[in-house]
């Protein structure tokens, strides 16, 4: 069997969720505590962090943004990277935003703080970096409301990774109740959109130990 090591709230293995499930694409879940460097997983992936995806025949792929590309090359009857260059340039721009800009700028100063240090024993939430990063959360939002708004999906008239990109970093905010749906009536309406196909429900239905998620985060109609 297919399986990838992932952790529940990592936008990076969430990502790499949806484009297998949107694929139809079967596999395994296999929690790794990357804090732990595991012998095992760290000889798989030297840069010690997940996603990683090992193939049925035992091909061991690292990197969400590698493991998204060899999938869509993989299986190519669901594109999610887009069909002219043009559009596969513009999917390649936004996952950068969402994968690198807005990791940088608002989950860093959020995620991180109140859930990977957590995990990870490093202490108590810095105040700076979570005023940070809720003052840095209404641009993006404004932005992706702009997109949602120009165009049918987030890079242009299908589905694309950009699309999933941005919900995977969404939805792990949304869980621990750091989303402010009012800022931005778009953006909400894009990501109960999103959040509305059947790619979708296992991210839904997961649940992390000391963490609860609010009532409506698994409810479609907000």
């Amino acid at each position: 069997m297919r399986i990838l090591y992932h952790q529940p709230l990592c936008p990076y293995s969430r990502k790499v969720r949806l484009v297998l499930a949107e694929k139809r694409i079967p596999f395994e879940l296999r929690i790794e505590r990357v804090w732990e460097r595991r012998e095992e997983f760290m000889t798989m992936n030297p840069a010690g962090t997940v996603p990683v995806l090992v193939e049925e025949n035992g091909l061991v792929l690292a990197d969400s943004y590698a493991i998204c590309e060899y999938l869509d090359e993989a299986y190519p009857d669901l594109p999610l990277l887009g069909r002219t260059l043009g559009e596969r340039a513009e999917v390649r721009r936004l996952v950068a935003w969402f994968d690198g800009k807005f990791f940088r700028e608002v989950m860093d100063n959020l995620l991180v703080e109140k859930q990977w240090k957590r995990l990870m024993g490093r202490g108590n939430p810095d105040a700076a970096a979570l005023r940070a990063g809720y003052a840095n959360l209404k641009p993006h939002l404004d932005y992706l409301g702009w997109l949602a708004e120009t165009r049918l999906w987030l890079a242009g008239n299908s589905l694309s990774l950009a699309d999933l990109a941005a919900a995977a970093h969404l939805s792990a905010l949304d869980y621990i109740g750091d989303m402010d749906w009012a800022l931005n009536d778009a953006a909400k309406d894009w990501y109960a959109k999103v959040k509305s196909r059947p790619a979708f429900r296992p991210l839904l239905a997961d649940r992390v130990s000391g963490v609860n998620p609010p009532p409506h985060y698994a409810d479609l109609d907000f």
